[in-house]
């Protein structure tokens, strides 16, 4: 199964893992695992109209899916999937 690199942020809904294996073929298979486990997570993840929120970047194997598929972007099982969520900073 593909692994899920989960950040700092969203391991308090996770059990404090810092990585789980969620079933899918694609990206977006295998978020929608994660929140299926994992419900607190989806409006992290999620926008209300279910597409990924735009502060959240997802990459597979060190590259960002929105240069790739997307969420429609296949994934093997031997494939990380790792969560970024975008830092706001500044003053």
């Amino acid at each position: 199964m593909p692994s899920v690199k989960i950040p700092p942020v969203l391991r308090k809904h996770t059990g404090d893992q810092t990585s789980v294996d969620v079933a899918g073929s694609n990206v977006g298979e295998v978020l929608n695992a994660l929140v299926a486990e994992y419900p607190e997570t989806k409006d992290q993840l999620f926008s209300g109209e279910g597409e990924l929120n735009r502060f959240v970047n997802v990459y597979l194997n060190d590259e960002d899916v929105r240069v790739l598929d997307g969420l429609e972007t296949g994934v093997s099982d031997t494939d990380t999937v790792m969560i970024l969520p975008a830092m706001a900073g500044g003053e």
